[in-house]
């Protein structure tokens, strides 16, 4: 499922680029929406064969995609009211809470580390991708003319020093490997240093008299963030760290998100799934997702009170790019309050609010009011769940076997063509970036294209520019409006400029009617 931009999101409800009746199983590398979320829709078009993933990824979408189901219902009740007032027809929602309710029946649980026979020519095998709770990187052995291959889909490859989690399972063979790209032109800053960041910016917030809000993903990041902060104090044990750490541990820390609380009894219910260390201080009686401060809001009314304290207090507050949910209340209350912090930790996609923070815009647009930022805006980006291009490249020198094509894929165009170089120039394996749509077959000519299919419905990236243009133009003529108004409407302008400023309105005006008349 397609997040972020409204170009692409358009993109969600196109038809599949394949009949839903040929597919006879679907294998899932983990439970965020951006990988399982048009599971519902593929259930709604008559789907009915196993989705086979972990346990951990079954438990997590019993809560994900009636969530997400939610979201599709709340959005698209905004925008046929919208539609009615222009006397247009109402859209139905990609899908209703109860529709990815019914989807949940075709999931089917596996374990780590067992080979599971799909048929008498394919079977598969999950490993930890130690990217999320339940993740997999997936060996899928396939025997065709009495031949066996092996492809691996690596599905999103976890930062190696992930809180909580297991590092990510090396795989000793391969003839093909598709792997994700995410972070492929970047390195991350190393656990030491992101903790000290941390600390340091959340305890000059409070010591500032700010709230320090952290846009952050629902399920994973957030159990991470609460985890991290209940470790902070045996990180070190100079002066002035544990003064930062008192300052911390002074101030309420609100979890802000009820779809963060039911992930949060999930992790509990698989912490069999945590690395050794946490399983250690499990067995000595301390919960890693607990602490005496934490506290969280499952109701509307709990959580609009959050931005009514006059004190200060730590808010962690779903969604992590800042696109839906409780975050947006949060950030209209304080991102024009220069005190507050708003302190990101996870990837921001392009076109998303969270992105536009991060790179630095002075007013942004919440529930169609324009706000100023004035709060700090800060980015660690080491809390990153997706492997750095350091780690990527690991991944890939520990095949014993190692695979004879890689396919880039989940990543943004720079990344990729990054890391498409790094691999050639290290371990000469040839590389392919697939575009949409296209079908390769794995054979020793892997690189010629069997089959592109000619999206009629995709948008091409220069129609995707066209329309991020008219919105940005429909932005700035909105604020051109508003600095007009208050120009005029107080005199400062004076005569001659007025004059020149309606010749140039009606300059605009003149090309709009020709741009429409074409």
């Amino acid at each position: 499922m397609y997040q972020g931009k409204a170009t692409e999101e358009k993109e969600n409800d196109d038809p599949f680029l394949f009949e839903v009746s040929d597919i006879d199983f679907m294998l899932l590398t983990h439970a965020h929406i951006d990988h399982s979320g048009r599971i519902p829709k593929l259930y709604n078009d008559g789907y009915r064969k196993p989705v086979i993933a972990t346990k951990a990824t079954c438990d997590l979408c019993t809560i994900m995609l009636p969530d997400s189901g939610h979201i599709q219902e709340m959005e698209i009740e905004w925008k046929n009211r919208k539609r009615k007032r222009e006397a247009k027809p109402e859209l139905p929602p990609l899908y209703t809470a109860e529709e990815a309710t019914k989807s949940l029946e075709l999931f089917k649980p596996v374990q780590y580390d067992e080979i599971i026979d799909i048929d008498e020519n394919i079977k598969v095998r999950f490993n930890d991708a130690g990217h999320m709770l339940g993740s997999a990187i997936i060996e899928i052995w396939a025997t065709e003319n009495g031949k066996t291959e092996k492809a691996v889909f690596t599905g999103d490859l976890g930062n190696n020093d992930i809180p909580l989690l297991s590092s990510p399972t090396m795989i000793e063979s391969a003839d093909y490997l598709v792997m994700e790209s995410t972070y492929g032109s970047r390195l991350h800053m190393r656990n030491d240093d992101k903790a000290e960041l941390f600390l340091k910016v959340v305890s000059e917030t409070l010591d500032n008299g700010g709230t320090v809000v952290i846009p952050s993903f629902a399920v994973g990041r957030t159990q991470e963030i609460v985890y991290e902060l209940n470790k902070l104090k045996e990180k070190r044990d100079d002066e002035e760290f544990l003064k930062q750490y008192e300052t911390l541990m002074k101030v309420p820390v609100f979890v802000d998100s009820p779809l963060a609380i039911s992930a949060t009894e999930i992790f509990r219910q698989n912490m069999d799934l945590f690395d050794d260390d946490v399983k250690q201080e499990m067995e000595k009686g301390d919960n890693p997702l607990e602490f005496p401060g934490l506290q969280f809001t499952r109701t509307a009314e709990e959580s609009k009170e959050l931005n009514e304290r006059n004190e200060s207090s730590i808010v962690i507050s779903a969604s992590g790019m800042c696109e839906v949910g409780r975050i947006k209340h949060h950030l209209k209350h304080n991102l024009w309050n220069p005190k507050s912090t708003i302190l990101f930790v996870g990837y921001q996609a392009p076109g998303t609010l969270g992105s536009k923070l991060v790179n630095g815009e002075k007013k942004v647009k919440i529930f169609g009011e324009e706000i100023a930022v004035n709060a700090r805006i800060e980015y660690i980006e080491g809390y990153s769940g997706h492997a750095d291009q350091e780690w990527l490249l690991n991944f890939i020198y520990s095949f014993v076997q190692k695979p004879k094509q890689i396919f880039l894929v989940h990543g943004e165009p720079e990344s990729q063509e990054v890391l498409k170089e790094k691999i050639l120039e290290t371990t000469g394996i040839p590389v392919i970036i697939p575009d949409f749509g296209e079908t390769y077959e794995l054979t020793e000519d892997v690189a010629n294209l069997t089959n592109k299919i000619e999206l009629t419905t995709r948008y091409k990236p220069l129609r995707i520019e066209v329309l991020d243009r008219m919105q940005k133009l429909k932005d700035e003529v909105a604020d051109m409006t508003q600095i007009i108004k208050e120009e005029i409407i107080t005199e400062k302008a004076k005569d001659a400029e007025v004059a020149f400023i309606n010749e140039k309105i009606k300059e605009l005006e003149r090309q709009i009617v020709e741009i429409i008349g074409e």
